[in-house]
């Protein structure tokens, strides 16, 4: 590392958030396999694009496939996939986006090293707070019986643990407002969070 010099670059985070008329942040979503989040993120995306914001999501296909290609889910790589992430939204911030992670990150502490990597001001928390068998019922992937079944090792709920956030920045249930709903509320929430004052 001490052979590490930063070059300084003239175009600021300020600059491209001045340019882009919005600030950038990182919309943290976590929940259970199935609770909803990637819907969810993805509908906010759509209406945050619409609006003229500057964009870009982060999910298990996009990050497992290529970045963190050679991780597996012992609680040793599922914190470095986190970081990872984190480290990741981080540049995108940066480059002046609002940018927008659904992921299980199903551990408090990797959350918490999430938000002092990303910064406290530039993270939000969104818990999508959906019962475990609403999520078995679902169970669009077929995760779940699998993991019942013992064919799928450290799964999140079944045989892992998921450390619910207790004061999340945004909360949604699932079983009480539709996804149309939750992303209206939100995007309220998040507009006075992103509007860029000079």
């Amino acid at each position: 590392m001490s052979n590490i010099v930063k070059h300084d670059y003239h175009i600021t985070r300020q600059d491209r958030n001045r340019q882009n008329k919005h600030g950038s942040l990182v919309i943290w979503f976590t929940g259970l396999s199935g609770s909803g989040k990637s819907t969810i993120a993805d509908k906010l995306e759509q209406r945050l694009f619409e609006a003229g914001i500057q964009t870009y999501a982060l999910d298990g296909d996009n990050i497992r496939s290529g970045l963190n290609k050679g991780l597996k889910f012992t609680r040793e790589d599922r914190s470095e996939n986190n970081r990872r992430i984190a480290e990741v939204a981080k540049l995108f911030v940066d480059a002046g986006m609002i940018t927008i992670t659904a992921f299980i990150s199903p551990l408090k502490e990797d959350r918490e090293q999430a938000r002092a990597i990303i910064g406290d001001d530039n993270f939000i928390e969104v818990f999508v707070n959906t019962p475990l068998e609403v999520c078995e019922e679902r169970d669009v992937k077929g995760f779940y019986k699998k993991a019942r079944a013992g064919e799928i090792k450290n799964f999140t709920g079944i045989s892992a643990p998921y450390e619910a956030p207790k004061n999340p920045d945004f909360e949604i249930k699932t079983e009480e407002e539709s996804v149309e709903d939750a992303v209206g509320r939100l995007f309220s929430y998040l507009k006075e969070k992103y509007t860029y004052n000079e």
